[in-house]
């Protein structure tokens, strides 16, 4: 067995995107194993435990991940992961990742793939909502898949958001008010809010939105009003249901399973896509344990491990 150092071994947005890409395939073809998440949730914070198997790339594991928001207070990152790599034929343990940095490029990909087959335009204006670690993870890779010409960021704190953008090295990038970070083609929305920060009518037609943040239950980005006038992706229709953008509306019965129009795994495998440019598009991202499993074998194939005697 072996353990990768991921911060010392991470693939390009590009080549992960493409891997990412590769397994939402395999998810719409009906080909992998993955059950929903479960969560164990404490006072703080919660951590989930995400197995899958990945017949496509032979790999199957586990990821155990946490999400603590206030961690930064202490000089902890938000997010913190570990993957564990099995041999599909034996059960043997292959391999263990610091999945920290790998969660953030995997979740990145994720929204690049949609934004790459749900924006109606090839040069766009990004708005970035929230500045942490996975608002820069979707800016690398979308722009990996689009020509980004500006970068519009918003952030509860502005000092972050004129880090940000500094962070943004070869992009036009600005600090804006929230509603002109939503005058753009593609929105993503990264924040842990409970509550909607995101008004329907700051958003007009033709625009294509990644719902980023909301991953548990009770987590909400986005005017209801706004899901309405969306066509409405998923990455997994259970998870989505329980903890996506769409989880409060749904329990408040403002939106149903039944109105939303598909996964990513549809859009890739080319059964649903765009219908015309003004509609508004919005993929509800979870985050699947197939893309940490995608992403895992990256970097089992190319970068150095440290040898882990086991049994």
């Amino acid at each position: 067995m072996r353990y990768y150092p991921a911060k010392n071994d991470l693939p390009s947005p590009h080549r992960v995107n493409l891997a990412i890409e590769e397994a939402f395939r395999e998810y719409g073809e009906g080909r992998v194993r993955m059950p929903p998440k479960i969560y164990v949730t404490f006072e703080k914070g919660d951590f989930r435990t995400m197995p899958a198997y990945l017949p496509g790339i032979g790999i199957a594991g586990v990821k155990i991940v946490n999400v603590h928001p206030e961690n930064p207070k202490i000089g902890l990152p938000t997010v913190m992961a570990l993957t564990v790599v099995l041999d599909p034929a034996t059960g043997m343990p292959e391999a263990v990742l610091n999945a920290t940095a790998l969660t953030d490029l995997r979740t990145g990909a994720a929204g690049a793939v949609a934004a790459r087959h749900l924006s109606p335009k090839r040069r766009v204006v990004l708005g970035v909502v929230g500045s942490g670690r996975q608002a820069a993870a979707q800016v690398d890779a979308i722009a990996d898949v689009l020509e980004v010409t500006e970068v519009k960021v918003w952030s509860r704190t502005p000092a972050n958001a004129e880090a940000f953008c500094r962070r943004c090295e070869g992009l036009a990038c600005d600090t804006v008010s929230l509603e002109k970070a939503c005058d753009a083609d593609v929105i993503v929305t990264t924040t842990p809010s409970r509550t909607p920060v995101i008004m329907s009518e700051w958003v007009h037609e033709g625009t294509h939105i990644n719902a980023i943040g909301a991953d548990a239950p009770g987590k909400e980005e986005l005017d209801p009003a706004l899901l309405l006038r969306s066509r409405v992706f998923v990455d997994d229709p259970e998870q989505a249901l329980h903890s996506g953008e769409i989880n409060v509306p749904v329990s408040m019965g403002l939106f149903t399973g039944e109105m939303i129009s598909g996964t990513l795994g549809d859009i890739v495998c080319g059964r649903k896509k765009r219908e015309n440019r003004d509609e508004i598009t919005l993929f509800d991202s979870t985050g699947l344990a197939i893309q940490d499993l995608a992403i895992a074998a990256l970097v089992m194939k190319t970068g150095d491990g440290i040898d882990l005697p086991f049994p």
